[in-house]
């Protein structure tokens, strides 16, 4: 199809890949992808996140802890995402942020957690992945406060903060991300026959602050909802976008990549 993609969020370190992850990765490759972005979740996922990065060429990585998982933070987590942090195929903090619909750790630790690695992201310069589960106003909050402290000091890193992923929340919500300079990632959900809601804000983005992503192996789009999900279905993610821009698919494509080139800069790696 002579497509540019780039799944922006796949955890493929997942064991639900292990059984075919060279073919996943293969079919991403015959679908037009040309880079994948892996987060880890923990230090565990991390480290596996590179070494999948070490392995294709294609995949890079974002490390940092959940916040589903804040609650294993101790004081040498902050060291060992630092050094994980320095390996050259990692371009992001993440995944990160606030979770307080399954309240797997108290609010307080992830605000607390979170807070951590956003410094860490400001002190190495790089951007940010963004977990936001009904916990808006939060997460906002915080952000805003981060913003502030990078333009006081002058931080580069104002100009691409990091990207809202998996967007699901109001359209307000999306305005003030937008407002403070973080991209919006979208995911399968926008397919769903019963995402009018979604599809509203979706259609209201400018195209140029928006990224693609799967999510996999989760939140596979329609009409394989309820399937494994994978990162060459991202190119069902990028239709809806086209459809809603009335643009041409490739010309999504081309857009949502140059969004992920400019935010995660993994072309100066090589």
């Amino acid at each position: 199809m002579g497509l540019e993609l780039t799944d922006t969020h796949c955890h493929l370190y997942f064991d639900a890949f292990d059984g075919d992850r060279e073919q996943v990765v293969e079919r991403a490759r015959s679908a037009g992808l040309v880079r994948i972005l892996s987060p880890g979740i923990d230090l565990e996922t991390s480290r596996a996140a590179i070494r999948l990065a070490e392995k294709y060429s294609e995949v890079y990585t974002a490390v940092g802890i959940h916040p589903n998982s804040a609650t294993e933070w101790n004081r040498d987590t902050l060291a060992e995402l630092r050094s994980l942090a320095s390996h050259s195929k990692v371009v992001a903090i993440g995944e990160i942020g606030l979770d307080y619909y399954r309240d797997r750790a108290p609010k307080d630790v992830q605000k607390q957690v979170f807070r951590e690695q956003l410094a860490l992201a400001a002190e190495i310069g790089l951007p940010v992945v963004l977990h936001n589960r009904q916990a808006s106003d939060d997460i906002l909050d915080i952000l805003s406060g981060w913003q502030v402290q990078l333009l006081k000091a002058g931080s580069q890193l104002v100009d691409r903060l990091g990207v809202m992923h998996s967007f699901t929340a109001d359209m307000e919500t999306a305005k003030k991300a937008l407002a403070l300079g973080f991209r919006i990632g979208i995911t399968g959900p926008v397919t769903f026959r019963n995402a009018g809601e979604l599809q509203a804000v979706v259609k209201s983005l400018p195209i140029e602050h928006v990224l693609i992503e799967t999510d996999a192996p989760f939140l596979a789009p329609h009409p394989l909802r309820g399937k494994r999900n994978e990162p060459a279905y991202v190119v069902k993610v990028a239709e809806k976008i086209a459809e809603f821009h009335e643009l041409p698919l490739p010309t999504v494509a081309n857009i949502t990549t140059g969004n992920a080139d400019r935010l995660f800069q993994w072309r100066e790696i090589f």
